[in-house]
């Protein structure tokens, strides 16, 4: 029988993993509502066209709305996308709950998970002013940012309550999760750039043409990331064991970061397709999150929590 003390230590890494990949789902889901130019299928919120369950048709709208304006299926992946933030900010609330229940004692995993919450509330106000700022560029790129914020901090509460590791992290794994936000966002100003060249007649396959210094510094700090990350995978496999949990993630990283420059490739050179800017936008996720954990598993061989190791 596993008694309270065996179960107390696994309900947050339960728990905030489920989190994590429910943040991940809502950027993929996130990005397709961009690459898809979905992010207006609901013109107002929090309602959609005025209603709190969207319209089946045209002629269910209300006098205030266009009709020229209602999409079926830019509407429901709008839609979709609001209700995983939802689904999202529960998992949450869940999670601050087992904080509280099971690490109240350990700050720096429970106002982690407090201000996660938070900041999902937050973003779940900032996404209305996205809608209300017709998708302006600036904005997008900030509720980006802060939706991958919320995951770094779900990352952190999760790998604190299951690994020991008390070394100071490591100045160059920082500065490489800091370059990788810097790509991410570059690449949100890249894909207003180009939308608004394509609003203004540029044929799709020369839009990326248009956008110019932006796009070569979108290239460049990608580059770098990739760098980074083999240069990492070298320095930890000169200093532990080849079968070593920070190794493996090391090569998690690199991977992680050439598929993203292969993918960057792709569309710069083969298609700017929907699929295309999903993956490039999921990758992207990915990559910051697994930087993050071998950022927090620091640089000495971890010490797991007794339950976890045996």
């Amino acid at each position: 029988m596993t008694d309270a003390s065996t179960v107390q230590p696994l309900i947050l890494p339960t728990i905030s993993p489920l989190d994590h990949g429910d943040h991940v789902f809502p950027d993929l889901v996130g990005g397709l509502v961009r690459a898809s130019g979905a992010g207006l299928g609901c013109p107002d919120w929090p309602r959609c066209f005025g209603s709190w369950i969207p319209p089946a048709s045209a002629a269910e709208l209300p006098p205030q709305f266009d009709p020229s304006l209602f999409n079926p299926t830019l509407m429901w992946t709008e839609y979709l996308n609001r209700l995983l933030g939802m689904a999202v900010g529960l998992l949450i609330l869940a999670t601050v709950v087992a904080a509280w229940r099971h690490h109240r004692r350990e700050p720096r995993i429970l106002w982690t998970t407090v201000a996660a919450l938070l900041l999902t509330g937050f973003q779940g106000w900032l996404g209305g002013r996205v809608v209300a700022a017709a998708l302006a560029a600036w904005i997008v790129t900030v509720h980006l940012i802060l939706a991958l914020v919320i995951v770094q901090l779900l990352l952190y509460a999760t790998v604190r309550a299951w690994s020991k590791a008390s070394e100071p992290p490591s100045l160059f794994l920082i500065l490489l999760i800091l370059a990788t936000m810097i790509q991410i966002g570059l690449g949100t100003q890249v894909r207003g750039a180009i939308d608004r060249a394509l609003t203004h007649g540029v044929p799709r396959v020369g839009a990326l043409d248009s956008v110019g210094l932006l796009d070569h510094l979108h290239r460049d700090v990608a580059l770098f990331v990739f760098a980074g990350a083999i240069a990492t995978v070298m320095w930890l496999w000169s200093k532990f064991p080849r079968q070593s949990i920070q190794l493996r993630w090391a090569y998690i990283v690199a991977g992680l970061a050439g598929l993203q420059v292969t993918l960057g490739v792709v569309m710069a050179y083969l298609s700017l397709e929907p699929a295309a800017q999903v993956a490039h936008l999921t990758v992207a996720s990915l990559l910051l999150g697994a930087e993050t954990v071998l950022l927090l598993l620091g640089a000495q061989p971890t010490k797991l929590s007794p339950q976890l190791s045996s």
